[in-house]
């Protein structure tokens, strides 16, 4: 059974060959061995080679001894090479011996932290300290980070409290006067094209739209109009004194 100074390993061997793969307890960066190639892969391939030359040239003499020999070969080759598929002992002895070769060489690559036990790689190694960067963090860092959480905290503070919208919350339907229906939010009746604009009621101000003849806010009629009763002067519908005279309306 392989065993590996750090948990987080993977192997990666294939028939042909060894090769492992070993990872950083803290940021997972991984590091892999050099590939080894199988001398029992290689003993395999040349045995099949040679069985199946060997069974070519019993055909060609016409199926005499020699040709037994090389079927015989042959058959040998075949069932070595089921054998090898199904991870043979002495494939797995060379498994073993590579994945201890892989340790050695991955391991100066890795530092144990006394605190945690973890197998860290040197990114996350704090010499300082001697401990890996979750025990003890690397000063400049922390403190780039704290700052970081600081100005995230202020930003949202101060958005808290901000005021970026002091309009009126309304929500009004504007009806044509002409057809009675919801007009839209444009110039003109999107139903009939009758024209949207709006009158000012003479008592509270508010925007009326034309053809109604009351106010919706104060049910002032909306048929009152400025003339002025002195002079004659056609003032602004609501407004209090006359502009021409100074006549009180």
């Amino acid at each position: 059974m392989l065993h590996s100074f750090t948990r987080n390993h993977n192997d990666l061997s294939t028939e042909a060959g060894f090769q492992f793969e070993f990872f950083c307890d803290c940021c997972g960066n991984g590091f892999k061995s050099t590939f080894i190639e199988s001398s029992t892969y290689v003993k395999k391939k040349k045995t099949e080679r040679f069985g199946g030359f060997s069974s070519m040239l019993g055909g060609l003499m016409g199926g005499n001894r020699l040709g037994d020999i090389g079927h015989s070969l042959e058959r040998g080759s075949s069932i070595m090479g089921d054998r090898l598929n199904d991870q043979s002992p002495a494939w797995r002895r060379e498994q073993e011996a590579a994945f201890d070769s892989a340790q050695e060489e991955v391991r100066p690559m890795f530092r144990k932290c006394p605190a945690c036990n973890k197998w860290v790689c040197q990114d996350c190694w704090n010499d300082e300290d001697g401990l890996c960067t979750d025990c003890a963090p690397r000063e400049a860092s922390y403190v780039a980070q704290a700052r970081s959480r600081a100005m995230q905290r202020n930003i949202d503070e101060a958005a808290e409290t901000a005021v970026v919208w002091q309009g009126k919350i309304e929500n009004r339907t504007t009806v044509c006067p002409r057809c009675g229906k919801p007009a839209g939010s444009g110039k003109f009746c999107n139903e009939c094209g009758a024209p949207l604009g709006t009158n000012r009621c003479p008592n509270c101000g508010a925007e009326v739209a034309l053809g109604l003849k009351f106010c919706g806010e104060c049910g002032t009629p909306m048929q009152k109009t400025g003339k002025c009763p002195s002079c004659g002067f056609e003032n602004e519908p609501g407004t209090k004194f006359c502009g021409q005279c100074g006549t009180k309306l």
